[in-house]
């Protein structure tokens, strides 16, 4: 059993850390006071092909694997979550939805620009009363003719002000529960379809989040995204590849946190010491750094589970709820460490604070992994997902 990263993982990490530390972590604290998304930092990863890591090099992406893509996703969310949020959305749900049910049609006009950076995506599943039940989806879909006509909306979606291209569940079947809903392409200018509220957050400021909105908007019946009533069993799978993503999300702020305690803490001095040197502070650091080594191991080892085919959904979950829950705690003593100064915004770690939150929330709460995991490990059926 080989826990260590091969040369070409190695190469990876550097170069990401090297674009991250340049043209990321020198700005969020002023994208996040702003509110601030940064398009032109979503170019620049598509030129170094990150925007469409785990996908074949025929539709735009750099054909590397899960593993990679978590590399990519910890290293970008040490210098700023929120950026590495809208990463997430782009890749894992509105990208890898169109590669997971998408045709070769479907693939080549949509997930090809994604893939290169071209065009960014967003997913919209979660609705006002759609939340952890994600079954309960109001947005209706109606065929009529060449179309399907969509009406609803969808609410905190990431990347929606901004997205060209979006991937949308709505019921085409409300008969058939959760197997009555389908997804849809639907593209940026499309009549009827528009952006929403923009949402104030606690944290992750630099991502977009918003309402996505849907009034008689035609869509051609040639978006439907997959098979007919297949919309909510397509999107279990791709869950569990974004909790992976989301994972490696948190393990970064969470690494994030941990450095900038370490440095914090050789440099403060009280009663004529660094307060390093206190054994208060030192097992503090201790235990923030044993967190975050067995978060980020569980979430390589769900990545490689996926990455050699095996089943992962249970692991996928466990990574999520552990790294996201250790990323709050991580962050939490990283704010004790800096005393003051860490409910101040000069130093970074009250937003790495507001930031690790989300982690808990998004792409299913710790409650619903918590599920999750125990309905994989009593082998159960019929529960949320």
């Amino acid at each position: 059993m080989d826990f260590s990263l091969n040369e070409e993982q190695r190469l990876l990490k550097q170069t990401v850390r090297d674009f991250a530390e340049k043209e990321i972590a020198p700005h969020a604290r002023e994208w996040d006071e702003k509110q601030e998304f940064p398009r032109e930092v979503f170019t620049k990863l598509g030129e170094l092909g990150l925007m469409g890591v785990v996908w074949p090099t025929e539709y735009g992406g750099a054909g590397l694997e899960t593993l990679d893509y978590a590399i990519v996703m910890e290293e970008v969310s040490r210098a700023d979550a929120g950026v590495a949020l809208s990463l997430a959305a782009h890749n894992s749900l509105c990208s890898g939805h169109i590669f997971l049910a998408g045709s070769e049609e479907q693939k080549k006009k949509y997930l090809t620009p994604l893939a290169k950076g071209e065009k960014v995506g967003c997913w919209g599943l979660t609705e006002n009363s759609a939340g952890s039940d994600a079954g309960g989806t109001k947005t209706t879909a109606v065929r009529d003719g060449d179309h399907w006509v969509l009406n609803g909306s969808k609410t905190f979606i990431t990347n929606a002000r901004l997205a060209d291209t979006a991937v949308v569940m709505a019921v085409t079947d409300r008969a058939k529960g959760k197997k009555g809903i389908s997804a849809f392409i639907v593209e940026r200018g499309t009549k009827g379809f528009r952006p929403g509220k923009k949402e104030d957050k606690l944290g992750v400021r630099s991502s977009d989040t918003s309402e996505l909105v849907f009034e008689d908007c035609r869509v051609p019946a040639a978006n439907l995204l997959g098979r007919e009533g297949y919309g909510f069993v397509d999107t279990l799978r791709i869950l569990d590849r974004g909790r992976i993503g989301i994972a490696a999300w948190s393990v970064g702020i969470g690494q994030a946190a941990l450095e900038a305690s370490m440095t914090y803490a050789s440099g403060r001095r009280q009663f004529g010491h660094p307060i390093s040197e206190f054994q208060a502070i030192q097992f503090k650091i201790a235990d923030m750094a044993t967190e975050v080594d067995a978060a980020r191991l569980m979430t390589w080892r769900a990545a490689a589970l996926r990455d050699s085919g095996q089943e992962h959904t249970a692991q996928s979950s466990m990574a999520k709820l552990y790294a996201s829950e250790m990323a709050v705690r991580v962050a939490l003593d990283a704010v004790q460490i800096h005393g003051g100064y860490g409910f101040i915004k000069e130093y970074p770690v009250e937003r790495y604070l507001r930031d690790s939150k989300l982690g808990t929330i998004g792409e299913g709460t710790s409650e619903v992994q918590r599920l999750v995991i125990a309905r994989e490990l009593l082998q159960l059926r019929g529960m949320v997902r």
